[in-house]
């Protein structure tokens, strides 16, 4: 079931705080990815025996480096990638005979820009869970200023994430000389929500959004642990967490990492899988054998692959605890 009501969005985030687990943030640009994270979650509850199993699913619009909402239609038109991604959605986890239904789904408006995404950041939000007010690109002052005005006109409708500074994309971050000694970094990020008003921080964590692989980037998992303890509570949202192994994966937890965003891994890897597959089937293909020539299976295909591959990812952070 599709979750969009504040309070009943806070309650999820309660459950996932409570087990020490992390809520997976999975991105989306087509409607076979849409249906293989929901996959994931339905199988993670038959696994482990969980009710509602929450999921987050997430569209960037006209995101400069990687525009989701366009790329889920031949149109490229964000509106109608958005609306028709929401209403396949809800097709799939509002209908009572689905065997996604009991599910509990939280769709999520990332990278949003605060001129750029107007339609998705205003008219959007009656179909959302939660919104990344984007403006990184900002002087700080101006990105305070912005955020703070977005939170007093949509902070009732949606919970939102805000973003301190900005982010690596393709480049690996430099890590800090020593990273533990952090000067006022954390006492920033306090600062940040406190003037915002928001409800999770996306703060500069060292991984690189965009990634070319695992072990490229340098995770500051001693940053994370300064902000946690200073704010007090897990708000963190980790960005570029493609870049990250499994094993360093099932650390964000206890780092104070509350939102888990993850996109470029499973796409990477789902296309070489898929690919992989169709090689296989290359002769019958020649011989004009309508199953494996049509679309069909190469879709099948990456929705297996993805979702066992978020299966896993759910799992190393921490699903087997939920209740």
């Amino acid at each position: 079931m599709i979750i969009t009501g504040k309070k009943q969005a806070l309650e999820v985030i309660d459950r996932i705080k409570s087990y020490k687990t992390s809520l997976p943030i999975f991105c989306t640009g087509s409607h076979w990815n849409t249906e293989a994270i929901l996959l994931a979650a339905k199988n993670i509850g038959v696994k482990y025996g969980i009710s509602n199993v929450p999921v987050a699913i997430a569209m960037t619009f006209n995101y400069e480096y990687m525009p989701q909402a366009q790329r889920i239609t031949w149109t490229n038109d964000a509106r109608l990638g958005f609306l028709s991604n929401i209403k396949h959605l809800k097709v799939l986890a509002d209908d009572t005979d689905s065997p996604y239904y009991e599910l509990s789904v939280l769709p999520h408006l990332d990278h949003a820009d605060p001129l750029r995404d107007q339609w998705a950041l205003t008219e959007g939000t009656s179909f959302l869970t939660s919104v990344m007010f984007d403006a990184q690109k900002y002087t700080l002052k101006n990105n305070i200023n912005l955020t703070r005005d977005y939170v007093k006109s949509y902070g009732d409708k949606v919970l939102i994430e805000g973003i301190m500074d900005e982010l690596s994309v393709y480049q690996p971050h430099e890590k800090p000389a020593i990273d533990g000694i952090d000067d006022d970094y954390p006492q920033r990020a306090y600062d940040y929500m406190k003037e915002t008003g928001v409800d999770f921080l996306v703060a500069d964590l060292g991984t690189e959004q965009q990634s070319q692989g695992v072990g490229k980037s340098i995770y500051m998992k001693d940053r994370a642990r300064n902000i946690h303890k200073q704010i007090g509570d897990r708000v963190l949202v980790l960005h570029g967490t493609s870049c990250l192994s499994n094993e360093q994966i099932a650390e964000l937890p206890n780092d104070g990492i509350l939102r888990v965003n993850m996109w470029t891994r499973i796409a990477r890897e789902t296309g070489l899988y898929a690919y992989g597959q169709l090689m296989k089937r290359e002769e019958k293909i020649r011989n004009n054998d309508f199953e494996s020539i049509e679309s069909h299976r190469y879709l099948m295909d990456s929705i297996e692959k993805a979702a066992l591959i978020m299966e896993g990812i759910m799992e190393s952070l921490g699903y087997g605890n939920l209740k």
